[in-house]
């Protein structure tokens, strides 16, 4: 892969993550903004506060400590705190906010308590009681406050964020003990606006460079060699070899197979293939009853995997872990996948051409995915470290997808998520996609709560996850090979079965093909596209192409043998 490629690629991925992570941070930031227009609050539900001392004290406040607001913004549009309460009992309340200093004075000796765990959903509160004997002063009639309010009923204060440490009070007007009140909070800026724009012009920015580094880089990378080349069933060269065996080194390991041509069958143990039914050429016209190939049993996109015969009985416990390299590789990969398939989707829209230099990256990243799924955990078919690169090679897993010379435009708005969702369906269920919902039980008030609403807010249940079909069976095989030394290989067909149907939707839905996937599961570890259909039998080579068989001498006879009549 050429390194200027690479570079492109990595540089375009972070950036184009940078982007998006500024356009979340632009909608949330919107969001927030839209909810408190018409100067209204972002509030808290109304909770009751009940404590036995004479004040509840939160803690400390520290606004921009050292430092001053810039003088280009306003003071009050950098933000600003609603609080409002109303007493439980109908006593007077007292609601203020005041430097921490000068409230620490204030209550010294007087007992009270200081809020220092508070949880909104579901809401709980913790307090840490300050001891004391002493009878305050009238709140209200202190002159250190920066806001406050007291009266009946509902009491409400609006404060201007300043720099410096703050305090806010809630007490009894006269002072008693003790405190019950139900108390909502709110919050507001008007920075939020400029915020938003800001973010949203950088993630823009950001994303406008990122995406055309990374179109550029993949397909600079996806140009890699000539389209490939499907031979027909019965020929095909080893892939990864060019040249063919000939042009391998003295002593080189033969690749693996990739077609019924190989020169001979996997060694672990011969996979009957349709290759065998074959006969030579020249042999018996088939009989009209005799099975016919056919298109609908071949689909163009192919996924191979061959067992490794000297399988270690334990390296299976680590290959995740020496995969690591692959995954942080695959991260960029498949991230500029998706964009390429987004850019290739467009180009589909307007030509019905995919473009190829995208197409062959979006196929080699498939590739370079099934090649350490193989490897680590999806097949655990072979102790081989995969290869960093996108191309074919010999490695014992391959996968490919026959380049469409043309796509339909239409199919190309409905067939990645409407067309598909049936056997998204299908594959989520053996590959691990589908989430589960599970109970959970949630300590709500003194009880536990398990799937109700408290307050307005639904508790109890969760999100989750198992473990995939494909998992279970990697497992299953994995202890297998642990405890006996042998990989069942009906089992590793069911696995690479079950692996061949997800990359066949996966490229169905990356829009490589218009093709529907077929609801078969193919298993064992060659394609059925890579062989004819099984018993079926060529039409004879005419007299005319062939060579006439070479004639031998007759045998001669040692002197002094008897003469056969």
């Amino acid at each position: 892969m050429k390194p200027g490629r690479i570079v492109m690629l990595v540089l375009g991925t972070l950036a184009a993550l940078m982007g998006l992570g500024l356009l979340t941070g632009a909608g949330f930031v919107g969001w927030v903004n839209f909810q408190q227009r018409d100067n209204g609050y972002l509030t808290t539900p109304t909770e009751r506060y009940d404590v036995a001392t004479r004040a509840i004290t939160s803690p400390g406040l520290d606004v921009l400590v050292d430092e001053e607001l810039p003088d280009v913004l306003p003071v009050d549009s950098a933000g600003r705190l609603l609080l409002r309460g109303t007493a439980a009992s109908g006593k007077q309340i007292f609601i203020g906010i005041g430097p921490q200093e000068d409230v620490a004075r204030y209550l010294d000796n007087v007992r009270h308590s200081e809020i220092t765990k508070l949880d909104s959903y579901p809401f709980r509160v913790e307090y840490r009681e300050v001891p004391g004997n002493a009878e305050p002063a009238a709140p209200g009639a202190q002159p250190f406050w920066s806001t406050s309010a007291q009266g009946t009923g509902t009491q409400q204060v609006e404060w201007d964020l300043r720099s410096g440490r703050w305090s806010v009070v809630v007490m009894n007007a006269d002072g008693a003990a003790p405190v019950s009140v139900d108390l909502q909070a709110g919050v507001r800026s008007d920075l939020l606006w400029p915020v938003f724009i800001g973010l949203l012009i950088g993630g823009i920015a950001l994303l406008a460079v990122g995406v055309p580094l990374i179109v550029a880089g993949a397909a600079g990378l996806g140009r890699h060699g000539p389209p490939p080349h499907y031979p027909a069933a019965g020929h095909m060269e080893p892939a990864g070899v060019p040249g063919g065996p000939e042009s391998r080194a003295p002593g080189a390991a033969t690749p693996y197979p990739t077609g019924p041509s190989a020169a001979a069958p996997y060694p672990a143990a011969p996979y009957p293939t349709a290759a065998a039914a074959i006969p030579p050429a020249g042999g018996r016209t088939p009989l009209p009853t005799d099975p016919q190939p056919s298109d609908t049993s071949r689909y163009p996109v192919r996924l191979n995997g061959y067992l490794d015969p000297g399988l270690s009985r334990g390296m299976w416990l680590i290959k995740w872990f020496l995969a690591i390299p692959h995954y942080i590789v695959l991260f960029f990969l498949w991230f500029a996948f998706f964009v390429t398939t987004i850019v290739a989707g467009f180009a589909i829209l307007f030509t019905g051409r995919y473009p190829r230099s995208l197409f062959n990256f979006n196929v080699g990243v498939l590739r370079w995915n099934w090649r350490v799924a193989f490897y680590a955990y999806a097949a655990i078919g072979t102790d081989r470290y995969p290869p960093f690169t996108l191309a074919r090679t010999d490695y014992p897993a391959d996968f490919d997808v026959e380049y469409p010379e043309h796509l339909s435009r239409g199919l190309v708005l409905i067939k990645w998520w409407l067309l598909a969702l049936p056997q998204l369906l299908i594959v989520s269920a053996f590959s691990g996609a589908a989430s589960t919902w599970g109970s959970r039980r949630t300590w709500v008030d003194g009880r536990w709560v398990d799937g109700t609403w408290v307050d307005g807010t639904w508790v109890g249940y969760q999100g989750g996850g198992g473990i995939s079909l494909i998992g279970l069976l990697v497992i299953v095989a994995g202890i297998s090979l642990l405890f006996t030394g042998r990989f069942g290989r009906r089992l590793f067909d069911l696995l690479i079965g079950l692996n061949r149907w997800t990359h066949r939707v996966i490229a169905y839905v990356a829009l490589m093909r218009d093709e529907y996937p077929p609801f078969r599961l193919d298993m064992g570890p060659m394609d059925p596209a890579e062989a004819p259909p099984a018993g079926y039998l060529p039409p004879p080579v005419p007299a005319s192409q062939t060579e006439p068989p070479p004639t031998e001498p007759p045998p001669t006879e040692p002197p002094g043998a008897p003469r056969q009549p």
